[in-house]
């Protein structure tokens, strides 16, 4: 199974359908959010999906599949969960104070719609982007 393809841009989904994305996406179109995370094994491996790649335009879409925003990544790590830096933490734009914060988030998260529990080693794909204007 492969992402949505819209306007030939490999699309970007936020969160889980419904409240959570909706907030997210609002966070992507007023700029607070500049960052996002997926889990390599369960996000991109089992998806069939590469790990995007600096520069790449994503088209941003909203609870009902429709293209809302692009964004343009502008930086690509995999780390250990254990090792999301504080600065990447305070960049998804949720209000995490640092990782400590964001880990509970996400190992949530992770556990509830992905039935994934994260170790300290997992990795995770840290994007990091900029909202286009006019896209």
């Amino acid at each position: 199974m492969t992402w949505p393809r819209v306007d030939g841009l490999r699309s970007i989904e936020f969160g889980s359908p419904g409240a959570v994305r909706t907030e997210l996406v609002g966070l992507v179109l007023a700029g607070a959010k500049t960052a996002t995370a997926g889990l390599l094994e369960h996000d991109y491996a089992a998806e069939g999906e590469e790990v995007e790649h600096v520069g790449e335009r994503l088209a941003v879409l909203d609870d009902s599949g429709a293209r809302v925003a692009t964004v343009r990544v502008t930086e690509v790590r995999v780390v250990p969960f254990a090792a999301v830096d504080d600065a990447f933490a305070r960049d998804e734009g949720e209000g995490y104070e640092g990782h400590e914060d964001w880990a509970r988030s996400h190992e949530r998260f992770w556990a509830a719609h992905a039935g994934v529990a994260v170790r300290a080693d997992t990795p995770v794909v840290c994007l990091r982007f900029v909202l286009e204007t006019g896209a």
